[in-house]
């Protein structure tokens, strides 16, 4: 049976028009007014209402063991979560310690989700050991469709990969004409800061972000694209925090590098007072790259309006009060992470479109657009035309709620936006012309979600070397 979304109005990244959405086979069929649809076609009445592309979040972790725990979530509620507030597809960081077996590690992070995730997926593959045996299996699992890397300047010794790796590593992704994500830090100047912070005594969560300060931010960032240049390779900066930082992508980008930048929205709207309340309330908004000074808010805020800054993702790593308790007597032992993929859209909306931070159709660019094109996924999502999949979100602008974990999908026991209001949510949310949420609740089939395969885009570039 079709389905026929009508009477809304169609937002894009470059377009908006009052059009009713015919879908059918899991794909939009036909855009327009006054469709001849079939008897028996499903109706649903969008009058009043926004209808963007199924939104996609770039970056996101689900299964992950991380310093001596595991991220709260499953594929189920995260991605359920997901959807009730707009989400559609989620790109999964698949992060095998560099003790582990790459190609191992891969088998496990898909067996986690498929089957269990709501919504599609991809991924993208942590490299942290190059070796010649791991680089069989990377061209294995570019053969297979995860045709993005992830590699961290950070956690030496657990994910960080030293400077000649990273050159290797680069080297390959030019050749297969893969993109390579990165946590841009110092593993080292990290390293030596925390050591000095707690032999003077500093244990608490506040100490966190003066030991990866936004100069150790911005060397990272430099350094990755100096590597991207001289290999050819394409790059991409995950969760993007500080004017610095900023201010090293920049420079790269204008002297030709391929670098693509990423923030993450808790960069957005919390600073680094948060993480600085006493006991688990500060460890709760311990996160890597940490929260920041409230001045580069501003910075951020006009790099995403002016298409600096690609994309929005979360970043979403949900660990419960519990676990983050396994830092009480040191910063260095609190699991990282702040959960977010319920929330993204809603608060981006609410807090930049509303309030003229953020032009609609930018929104929707760097929320669905602009990932879709980065990673291989585009036209097939992040749009709305006659052939892409039936990922719709029917958005309610006229909703007003709070954020709170008492309230939340995601599994985990508290929110780090407890009591932020919202101006707007998904009415109604389809994957494939299935509808999967309506108003808040999870209604669709909890494992519809599947992987989607991606093919290599690209190529390398050629490196002028010598002087």
């Amino acid at each position: 049976m079709g389905l026929l979304i009508k009477g809304g109005e169609i937002v894009t990244a470059d377009g908006r028009s009052y059009s009713d959405i015919y879908v059918e086979n899991e794909t939009v069929s036909d855009i327009g007014r006054d469709l001849q649809i079939p008897i028996g076609t499903e109706v649903i009445d969008a009058t009043g209402k926004l209808i963007f592309p199924g939104f996609i979040d770039p970056h996101v972790h689900i299964h992950l063991p991380f310093m001596a725990t595991f991220a709260k979530d499953t594929h189920a509620t995260a991605s359920k979560a997901g959807l009730i507030g707009g989400t559609t597809t989620f790109i999964e960081m698949c992060c095998p310690s560099r003790n582990d077996d790459a190609l191992e590690g891969y088998r496990i992070w898909k067996q986690k989700a498929e089957g269990n995730s709501a919504c599609d997926y991809a991924f993208h593959m942590a490299v942290t050991r190059y070796d010649a045996n791991a680089e069989a299996q990377l061209r294995e699992i570019v053969r297979d469709g995860t045709a993005s890397f992830k590699v961290f300047l950070a956690y030496k010794n657990f994910f960080g990969v030293t400077d000649e790796e990273l050159f290797h590593i680069l080297k390959l992704a030019a050749e297969l004409g893969v993109i390579t994500t990165a946590h841009c830090e110092n593993a080292e100047l990290v390293g030596q800061l925390q050591q000095l912070l707690l032999a003077e005594g500093k244990t608490g969560p506040e100490w966190h972000e003066p030991s990866r300060p936004e100069a150790v931010e911005a060397e990272g960032t430099s350094r990755f694209a100096t590597f991207l240049e001289q290999t050819g390779a394409a790059g991409y900066v995950v969760h993007l925090s500080c004017a610095p930082a900023m201010r090293a992508a920049v420079e790269a980008k204008l002297r030709g590098v391929r670098l693509y930048v990423e923030s993450v929205l808790p960069h957005f709207l919390l600073d680094k007072t948060y993480a600085e309340r006493a006991g688990v309330e500060g460890m709760k908004h311990v996160m890597s790259p940490p929260l920041r000074d409230k001045r580069n808010q501003s910075v951020l805020w006009g790099a995403l309006e002016a298409g600096l800054i690609d994309t929005v993702g979360t970043d979403h790593c949900p660990f419960d009060t519990e676990q983050k308790l396994l830092g009480a007597e040191a910063f260095t032992q609190i699991p990282n992470g702040i959960p977010g993929i319920e929330d993204r859209v809603n608060l981006m909306y609410t807090y930049g479109v509303k309030r003229g931070m953020l032009n609609i159709h930018r929104f929707v660019d760097a929320l669905s657009t602009r990932p879709a094109k980065l990673f291989g996924l585009f036209p097939r999502k992040g749009t709305i035309a006659a052939g892409s999949d039936a990922d719709l979100v029917v958005y309610d602008t006229e909703y007003r709620g709070t954020i709170s974990a008492a309230t939340q999908h995601t599994n985990n026991d508290y929110n780090g936006f407890e009591d932020f209001a919202i101006e707007g949510r998904p009415s109604v949310v389809t994957v494939r012309g299935k509808v999967q949420a309506r108003d808040g609740v999870f209604v669709g089939e909890p494992g519809r979600g599947r992987m989607l395969r991606r093919e290599p885009q690209y190529g390398a570039r050629e490196v002028a070397h010598g002087g």
